[in-house]
């Protein structure tokens, strides 16, 4: 089960903790195994972006709503597509961001699932190691953060995607200052996601491929596309033939369809602070969903269909999507 991985990953973290700052961290997939338990073998997940405010910015009623829909669906667990922490993520292991804007935040019964997490940039800004170190786990069981790693379910398998280095300017500005422990020299590191995403992939016998990572590859938000991922990482997932991409960092939801591939573009970026009235024209035989509110998406998977609803922060359904491989429908 998950929640034996998670701790066997703790006592290793723990042994190697002390050292790891100082030596270079490889891009290898670690794989957790979360398999469905409901009695058909289908999975529910709920999937939030861009929360961490301390409750502020409606981040408590999106979680409300939430933790409502998510015992009606039965949630198996849950996935945070990355800036889990405001403005500058974690200052270290005791930092309080964490329990207030997490654990005293997300308190529903049906929110009491393992949290599949990855970073963003503004979890960059702030210690890193702090936030992937396993004590967040002790103080919390749910909490799971890595950089990249993957989540095998059977049916479906899950590939997260630490995709924060990939951005040049993150580099080069002046305004913020990023901690990129464990990434430099950042060539090899990014040499290696590539390479083990594109490896991972490829010996994936899941029927169905979910890639989540933080920034967006196509967004008609604020943040735009991301080019860097639209060179790097885009042919690999279209080669190896993913279902969905989903991302954060436009805080908004967000479904656009690729008229190349069967590969869709989901953006759940609504945790918490969003960007009402930011959206750039696109392709309308491309754009299903831009809606620039806060709220969170669901996915629901089965051996034979693939289907995804976002909700608002009243928790109603605003879009919903589906696909069994054969055929797709869209609302």
């Amino acid at each position: 089960m998950a929640m034996n991985n998670i701790i066997n990953y703790t006592i290793i973290f723990l042994s190697v903790y002390a050292v790891v700052a100082s030596v270079h961290v490889t891009a290898e997939l670690q794989q957790f195994d979360h398999f469905p338990t409901k009695a058909d073998g289908s999975l529910d997940i709920l999937v939030i972006g861009d929360w961490g405010r301390r409750g502020l910015y409606n981040q408590t009623h999106v979680a409300f709503r939430m933790g409502k829909v998510g015992e009606k669906i039965d949630a198996d667990f849950i996935i945070s597509t990355g800036d889990n922490f405001y403005e500058d993520g974690l200052a270290d292991e005791e930092d309080s961001q964490f329990m207030e804007s997490f654990t005293q935040v997300y308190t529903a019964t049906s929110l009491q699932k393992q949290w599949y997490s990855v970073l963003g940039n503004h979890d960059y800004r702030g210690n890193v190691l702090a936030q992937l170190s396993p004590i967040l786990t002790q103080k919390d069981s749910k909490w799971l953060c890595l950089r990249s790693f993957i989540v095998n379910s059977g049916i479906v398998e899950f590939f997260f995607i630490d995709t924060t280095p990939f951005q040049d300017h993150y580099f080069t500005e002046k305004k913020h200052d990023y901690d990129w422990s464990g990434v430099l020299p950042r060539e090899e590191y990014l040499s290696n996601v590539l390479k083990e995403v594109d490896t991972a992939l490829e010996e994936s016998s899941a029927t169905w491929k979910i890639v989540i990572g933080h920034h967006t590859i196509f967004s008609a938000g604020s943040h735009g596309n991301t080019q860097e991922l639209i060179d790097q990482l885009l042919p690999i997932l279209e080669a190896r033939e993913v279902d969905l991409y989903i991302n954060g960092h436009d805080h908004c939801l967000q479904h656009i369809s690729s008229e190349n591939s069967q590969l869709q573009f989901l953006t759940s970026g609504g945790g918490s602070k969003a960007w009402r009235g930011e959206v750039n024209q696109w392709n309308p035989n491309e754009m299903k969903l831009y809606y620039d509110g806060q709220g969170f998406m669901t996915l629901r998977v089965t051996e034979d269909e693939i289907s995804v609803a976002f909700y608002d922060v009243f928790g109603e359904i605003i879009h919903i999507w589906s696909n069994s491989k054969y055929t797709h429908m869209d609302s």
